[in-house]
């Protein structure tokens, strides 16, 4: 199943949003450096999905705000 987020790095207050598009908005704390923002993204995709870390990829959006992750049914 692929997801389309909007990555909201830096946020004080860390949540997942819904808006009127019925897009997800993702809001960490980490900062856009190093793929740490993009770590703890799929850290709570994970647990909003609840799923394994290792069954979320992020496939598209390394350096971008709108990315794409891929989640893999359980072997």
């Amino acid at each position: 199943m692929k997801i389309n987020i909007v990555a909201h790095p830096n946020s004080k207050n860390p949540r997942i949003e819904r808006d009127l598009l019925d897009s997800l908005h993702v809001y960490v704390n980490a900062p856009p450096l190093e793929g740490r923002a993009n770590k703890e993204i799929l850290e709570t995709l994970a647990s909003y999905f609840k799923v394994k870390k290792s069954q979320i990829e992020l496939t598209s959006g390394f350096k971008s705000k709108n990315k794409t992750f891929q989640i893999n049914p359980t072997p």
